[in-house]
């Protein structure tokens, strides 16, 4: 029996998800119709509640959505509640009810994500320096797990110095190491063992404002955008020495997770990675989705 899933967001012509999605259908033998679903920006809810009664039993949530995907939802799992955002919807399967927000279950899969494409690379957090660059949901959805992991320190830069602060004070709670904040002007003039990009600037090509004297000699750059070319984030920390990779195995393995919520079934995401690398409709610089 077929079932259907799919990922919503607006845009979403740029998304990676189908093709991920079908990989995994295939390799693990699931019967799956996945498909890409553009929403209205004033008709998030309504698009949800048409796919549901069409017999949907899932749905990725892909910007600018995830907060609504969060309030649509009558439980929510604790990564979900933690990150404020959802990317994962999950449907019960006996049930095409026509309140749009009966019994949909919420997750947020993108830090463990994030966790996982990081220890592909063989990075470890445990006892480490780490900046994370940004503030917004993309922080926010991978806080907890970066923290889960005990770094050293880990430092919130943003652009405003008082919304990197409220992040921080939200997850000190779960902080087993030094949780800092700062604006990004006002940055140390130290090595990070690693330095992850969470801001939107490489979707629009623009370099941040980082000191030459974050990048040290054993020091990983990490940005959540992937695209043919690298970004402008790591071509700057590649010319500083530093070693770099984009979010294309984020996306990949948050699909992952998705995938096993879902139907139960963990795929393997190595020939996923390589098909995306080789896909030739991959192309500018994108966010998960």
């Amino acid at each position: 029996m077929t079932v259907r899933y799919g990922v919503i967001g607006n845009p979403i012509a740029h998304s990676r998800s189908p093709l991920i999605h079908r990989a995994f259908a295939e390799q693990t033998g699931v019967d799956l119709d996945y498909m890409a679903i553009l929403a209205p920006l004033d008709g998030f809810n309504a698009t949800v509640a048409q796919f549901r009664s069409e017999g949907g039993l899932g749905l990725n949530v892909t910007v600018p959505f995830k907060a609504e995907a969060f309030a649509l939802c009558a439980t929510l799992s604790e990564r979900a509640q933690r990150a404020g955002a959802v990317n994962t919807l999950i449907f019960p399967a006996d049930s095409r009810s026509s309140d749009v927000s009966s019994d949909i279950r919420g997750d947020n899969t993108d830090g463990v994500g994030l966790l996982r494409d990081l220890a592909f690379h063989q990075i470890q957090l445990k006892g480490k320096k780490v900046l994370l660059l940004g503030a917004g949901g993309a922080s926010r959805g991978v806080l907890a797990p970066l923290l889960a992991e005990r770094p050293a320190r880990l430092l919130i830069a943003n652009r405003r110095a008082a919304t990197a602060e409220q992040l921080a004070t939200d997850f000190q709670d779960l902080a087993d190491t030094q949780l800092g904040a700062c604006a990004l002007d006002t940055l140390p003039a130290e090595p990070f063992d690693l330095i992850i990009n969470a801001t939107s600037a490489s979707l629009s090509g623009k370099q941040l404002p980082l000191p030459d004297a974050l990048i040290g000699q054993n020091t990983t750059v990490y940005d959540m955008a992937y695209g043919r070319a690298p970004t402008v984030f790591m071509q700057w920390g590649a010319a500083l020495g530093a070693t770099a990779f984009d979010g294309l195995g984020m996306l990949v393995e948050q699909a992952a997770e998705s995938f096993y919520l879902w139907h139960g079934i963990r795929p393997q995401t190595d020939h996923v990675r390589d098909l995306l690398k080789g896909s030739a409709d991959l192309f500018g610089a994108s966010r998960l989705g």
